[in-house]
């Protein structure tokens, strides 16, 4: 992970250890959401896995999907 992923994963582990507990582990899809930006960080960097966390947030709606949705490989 590069740096400005690990700087970028920082609020998303704020988020996990702070306001998950509180919230709840009841996600629409699989992975959860933190894990899916975590992973997408990982395996994407700070701005296209920023970019893919953020519309997989803003699709967990009550008209949105679910089921299982994985980060897509990565474009060579």
């Amino acid at each position: 992970m590069t740096f400005a992923a690990r700087i970028a994963a920082l609020p998303v582990r704020a988020y996990r250890i702070v306001f998950s507990p509180w919230v709840g582990y009841n996600c629409r899809y699989h992975p959860t959401c933190s894990a899916y930006a975590l992973e997408a960080l990982e395996r994407h960097g700070a701005l296209r896995g920023s970019w893919l966390a953020l519309r997989r947030i803003l699709r967990c709606h009550p008209l949105g999907g679910s089921g299982v949705d994985p980060v897509p490989e990565r474009r060579r």
